[in-house]
């Protein structure tokens, strides 16, 4: 589809045609990066590499975003040109490879749909996807109004508009790759939120220095500071399981470190008692 559009952008003299072109030669190229990263990241986890390699998908991800905002720029700039000097297109050309352009877009977006929410590298690639779709649909009513009025200057206009909307959409993806790998807290959490639900569980006063992050797409890891009232060892496994199923079912997170704390006693377990008391304990354990 690519290669039919080089061709008839270059027949037909249309910027547009091209613009959808060179995007869907990004398209290719990032979608190839994308299996790769994916494949990638099912290897398992090594001495040194503990967490496997799941921000492979993530790097992925943020350099398909950024090719996609560079190469946007670009085609204003083109079309910016195109405006300052319009030039002769023919419309029967550009509308007949637009159409099949947007009937193989539909098909590849269909394919994606489903599971683009699950996946941030999935979520570039359909990303990616719809913004030939549209490119297509302006290259077509591009075509049409060619056409029939001969305004010439309706395709650079049209590769502005969709070059925005293909930033405005990039951009998103760019900015949720940059907050997992600067370990954001994930959005759908709130640290207060978290630290509230804790100290409802019995025999928990308080959490704090709470921490919360994305591995990769809808993999989460949370770490924090359990603040617990004085209890034997084996009540303290309880506690931890309980914050660990509320993790899992409220917030999605199934990666926690829990770190147990209790307010500590400077005089030791015996200071309640008598002076003659501690004495007979003393010399019931040998000591003077």
């Amino acid at each position: 589809m690519m290669v039919i559009e080089v061709i008839g952008g270059l027949l037909s003299n249309s910027l547009a045609l091209l613009s959808d072109a060179g995007h869907m030669l990004t398209d290719n190229l990032a979608l190839l990066l994308s299996f790769f990263a994916m494949k990638f990241a099912t290897l398992p986890a090594t001495e040194r590499k503990t967490w496997g390699f799941y921000r492979l998908e993530i790097l992925a991800a943020l350099l398909n975003g950024i090719v996609l905002v560079l190469l946007s720029l670009y085609i204003m700039y083109e079309a910016y040109l195109r405006m300052l000097r319009p030039q002769p297109v023919q419309g029967t050309l550009m509308l007949i490879v637009a159409a099949i352009g947007l009937v193989a877009n539909i098909v590849g977006a269909l394919i994606l749909v489903r599971h683009r929410e699950t996946n941030l590298n999935i979520r570039g690639a359909f990303l990616h996807i719809v913004g030939d779709a549209l490119s297509s649909v302006g290259v077509i009513i591009g075509g049409i109004i060619i056409l029939y009025t001969g305004w010439y200057l309706i395709d650079p206009i049209l590769s502005m508009l969709i070059s925005l909307v293909i930033i405005y959409g990039s951009w998103a993806l760019v900015k949720e790759s940059v907050n997992i790998l600067l370990e954001a807290v994930p959005s759908h959490i709130a640290i207060d939120i978290v630290a509230a639900e804790m100290a409802k569980i019995k025999g928990v006063r308080e959490a704090y220095h709470i921490h919360a992050w994305t591995i990769t797409s809808g993999v989460y890891a949370l770490s924090a500071h359990v603040l617990i009232d004085d209890q034997p060892v084996s009540g303290c496994r309880n506690i931890v399981d309980e914050i660990k199923e509320l993790l899992a079912d409220k917030f999605n997170v199934l990666h926690s470190t829990i770190q147990l704390e209790c307010d500590k006693c400077e005089l030791g377990q015996v200071c309640s008692l008598p002076s003659s008391a501690r004495r007979e304990t003393g010399k019931e354990n040998g000591t003077r």
